[in-house]
């Protein structure tokens, strides 16, 4: 697999030379492959939001490189604008940048600055919007008219219409009910099967993980920690803990059950295959 982002040794230290110095990520490495749905995971304070703005460009790193499609993204410090484009990132509560008069124009303000036409813009614009999930009625209100959940999808329109090759999501079900994050989480999965896009999500929400993503890189202590599939990740329950993290709830009724004698996967971490798990030992013993 193609790795799209290549990150060499990342380290960004903030107050550096003053006795505020710290050390936000240090000598990290990892690539992001090109179509995969990574999940990035991380106790408040780990440096999951510092790591995610290198990605692109956002911040420059103090040592290290970021490799976009193999090159250097501050190799010309003036192409950096380009990069943003081609690498998408959705802040946390990306409704406070909201500042157009409609929705439709502050969708329209990504594909504006990237100089293309009109009909192009507008094309754009009903694309995203239909992408997050936001309904054609809504795109000529203003957005401070708008719900939260909607001023949310309207933001993250903003980022989809500029067709990243790669889109970042620092938590953005944040706030939401149960039903407004099930919704959005639902466009973002379909949004990725439907263009093929890398799709990276930052959550501290260990379900939210588990549901969505193909792989999960977990950080800790300035640095990545575990890196693999969901199953792999959540096996390791105790080393998860010993970073202030935890498991998806159905992983700990696995555990629990497998604690009491129940022959079924302590890693699962979807309901549906805990469900799945259950039914196949009943039928088995029902066979029996």
């Amino acid at each position: 697999m193609e790795a799209i982002i290549h990150v060499e040794n990342l380290t960004h230290t903030y107050g550096e030379g003053t006795p505020f110095e710290r050390s936000a990520v240090e000598g990290v490495s990892f690539d992001i492959f090109a179509g995969e749905f990574l999940g990035v995971i991380g106790h408040t304070g780990s440096g999951k939001s510092t790591l995610i703005q290198h990605l692109n460009g956002l911040l420059k790193p103090t040592g290290g490189k970021i490799l976009f499609h193999g090159r250097d993204i501050w190799a010309d410090p003036q192409k950096i604008r380009e990069v943003r484009f081609r690498v998408g990132l959705v802040f946390q509560y990306p409704e406070y940048q909201l500042f157009e008069e409609t929705a439709r124009r502050d969708i329209a303000f990504g594909p504006k600055n990237m100089g293309l036409g009109e009909a192009e813009i507008a094309e754009r614009v009903e694309e995203a919007a239909a992408f997050a999930g936001l309904a054609p009625e809504l795109l000529d209100r203003s957005p401070f008219e708008l719900s939260g959940g909607q001023k949310r999808r309207v933001a993250i329109a903003g980022v989809i219409a500029m067709r990243p090759e790669v889109l970042i999501l620092d938590e953005p079900s944040a706030g939401l009910d149960p039903a407004g994050r099930s919704s959005l989480l639902r466009n973002i999965r379909a949004y990725h099967a439907a263009t093929g896009s890398t799709v990276v999500l930052v959550s501290h929400s260990m379900d939210e993980i588990a549901e969505n993503v193909q792989r999960i890189m977990v950080l800790a202590h300035a640095g990545v920690v575990m890196s693999g599939t969901p199953h792999e990740v959540f096996s390791r329950a105790a080393e998860l803990e010993a970073v202030g993290l935890s498991v998806p709830q159905v992983t700990k009724v696995a555990m629990e059950l497998n604690r009491r004698g129940v022959d079924v996967d302590p890693a699962v971490y979807t309901v549906s295959d805990l469900r799945d798990a259950l039914l196949a030992r009943k039928g088995g013993r029902a066979a029996c």
